[in-house]
C-alpha cells in the first residue's frame, strides 16, 4: 500500500480544503490527469494504480492526525469535524487505458470532496511506474546525487540559504522520499540556524517534526473564474476570499495562473500590503524576482519586508544562482520538489492532474512557462487571453 495516510499530501491541499468547506461547498469539478513526457507506457499497470486507489479510498483521518492539524494555528476547529468524517470516494474517479499505451485519470465530483486525490493519486502513478520498470532501484547514486547537493549548499557563503521540499507529487517512492528528508534535516539543519526550511508534506512534517508550508494552488485560482461575479476580476475575488478566509495568514499569492502582467495589474497596493508575498511557477525566474522588487517600490512597499518563493522545477544550482542575485533584497524561500525526491538516475515523470471546469464552464491556467497550462476548451482560452489581454503565447 503507497499511500498509508491521508496527511500524505501537500499542506495546501488543506489550507485550499478549508476555504471550500467555508465559502464555496456546492461546487463541483472536473480534474483531468496527463503526462508530459511523450508516449510513457503507463497502461500495463492500470490494474495496479486502480488497486491502490481503491486502498486510499479506505483511508480516514487518525485521532493523532487529527490532533496535529488542530495543531496548526490557521486550522479551525469545524474544518478538523469535517476532516474527522471524511474519506475519499471512489466513485469520484476514473482510470481508463488508452489504445496508445497511456492512461487516461478523470476525477468528477463535489470539489469538497475530491480535491485531496490529486497528490496522492500523481504519487500512487510515479511509485507503480518506477517499481515496474526500475524493480532494483539505484540508491546508491541517489545517494551520491543527494550528497552533492547539500555538499553544495553548505558552502560558506551560502550559510542564509534555505530550501524546503515540495516534491511529493513526483517523488521516485514514499520510502525514498522519507530518506532524502531525513538526510536533509539532519545534515542542513532546521529551525532558525538550519537551511532546511521544511516540507509540504504534512505526513511526513508531522512524522518527523518539520514545519508543514504551503498557501494556494493554481485549481483555487481557476475556480474563481466560475465562482467569481465577473470573470476579469475572479483573480481579485481569489485573493479576497482568501484574506476573508485567514485574515492575513498564509499570505503568500500565487502570481502565474494568468501570467505575471495580469498578476501585476490586479496585484495592487492593497494587495502588496496585506500579503506577506508571492510565488513563482513558471516563466524566467530572475525576471520575475525583479519585477516583483520593481512592483512593491512603484507600491511604496520595502520589498525586503516581503518573501518571494521560487518553485517552479528548481535545481541547486539554480536555486544558489537565484539565492546570490536577490540576498538582501527581499525575504527568500525555495520550494525543490523532483529534483530532491526523484533525482536517481531516471527520467522522471511529468505528471500532472489539473481541474478543468468548475460549476460546468471551462477553467484554465494562462502560464508563463508554454506547455504548462492545461485546458480542454480552446474557445475558452482564446475568451480568456481576451479578458485578460494576453498574447497567443499564453
Amino acid at each position: 500500500m503507497i499511500i498509508t495516510s491521508l496527511l500524505d499530501t501537500d499542506l495546501y491541499k488543506f489550507t485550499m480544503m478549508q476555504v471550500v468547506l467555508h465559502q464555496f461547498p456546492s461546487a463541483q469539478v472536473e480534474y483531468r490527469f496527463k503526462c508530459r513526457n511523450p508516449g510513457v507506457q503507463l497502461a500495463p499497470f492500470v490494474d495496479e494504480i486502480r488497486s491502490e486507489i481503491r486502498s486510499l479510498c479506505s483511508l480516514s483521518f487518525k485521532d493523532s492526525e487529527l490532533r496535529y492539524l488542530s495543531s496548526l494555528r490557521f486550522i479551525k476547529s469545524d474544518f478538523v469535524d469535517f476532516l474527522g468524517l471524511f474519506r475519499l470516494n471512489e466513485k469520484y474517479i476514473s482510470v481508463t487505458p488508452l489504445s496508445t499505451g497511456e492512461i487516461d485519470i478523470s476525477i468528477s465530483g463535489p470539489w469538497l470532496h475530491t480535491i485531496l486525490f490529486e497528490i496522492p493519486v500523481l504519487a500512487i502513478v510515479n511509485e507503480v511506474y518506477f517499481r515496474n520498470t526500475q524493480r532494483v532501484p539505484n540508491l546508491i547514486q541517489g545517494r551520491q546525487r543527494l550528497d552533492e547537493k547539500i555538499g553544495q549548499l553548505q558552502a560558506f557563503d551560502l550559510q542564509a540559504l534555505k530550501i524546503a521540499d515540495y516534491g511529493t507529487r513526483r517523488r521516485f517512492s514514499r520510502a525514498w522520499h522519507e530518506e532524502v528528508l531525513r538526510v536533509l534535516s539532519g545534515r542542513l539543519g532546521t529551525g532558525p540556524t538550519g537551511q532546511f526550511a521544511g516540507t509540504s508534506n504534512v505526513y511526513f512534517a508531522q512524522l518527523l517534526g518539520l514545519t508543514p508550508l504551503g498557501t494556494m494552488a493554481h485549481e483555487y485560482l481557476q475556480a474563481c473564474q466560475a465562482l467569481g461575479p465577473r470573470l476579469r476580476d475572479s483573480q481579485v475575488f481569489a485573493f479576497e476570499s482568501w484574506a476573508r478566509e485567514y485574515r492575513g495568514d498564509l499570505g503568500i499569492a500565487l502570481s502565474d495562473v494568468y501570467g505575471f502582467k495580469a498578476f501585476l495589474r490586479d496585484f495592487d497596493m492593497y494587495f502588496c500590503k496585506l500579503f506577506d508575498g508571492a510565488r513563482h511557477d513558471s516563466g524566467d525566474p530572475f525576471a520575475w524576482g525583479e519585477g516583483m522588487i520593481d512592483h512593491y517600490k512603484r507600491n511604496r512597499v520595502d520589498p525586503r519586508t516581503k518573501t518571494l518563493i521560487w518553485s517552479d522545477g528548481l535545481t541547486i544550482p539554480r536555486t544558489i544562482a537565484l539565492f546570490k542575485q536577490f540576498h538582501g533584497r527581499c525575504q527568500l524561500a525555495f520550494g525543490v520538489g523532483t529534483n530532491l525526491t526523484n533525482d536517481l538516475g531516471y527520467e522522471p515523470l511529468q505528471i500532472v492532474i489539473k481541474m478543468t471546469r468548475c460549476n460546468g464552464q471551462p477553467v484554465a491556467k494562462l502560464s508563463d512557462t508554454p506547455g504548462k497550462g492545461m485546458c480542454e476548451d480552446e474557445k475558452y482560452l482564446a475568451y480568456l487571453r481576451q479578458v485578460f489581454e494576453l498574447d497567443v503565447n499564453h
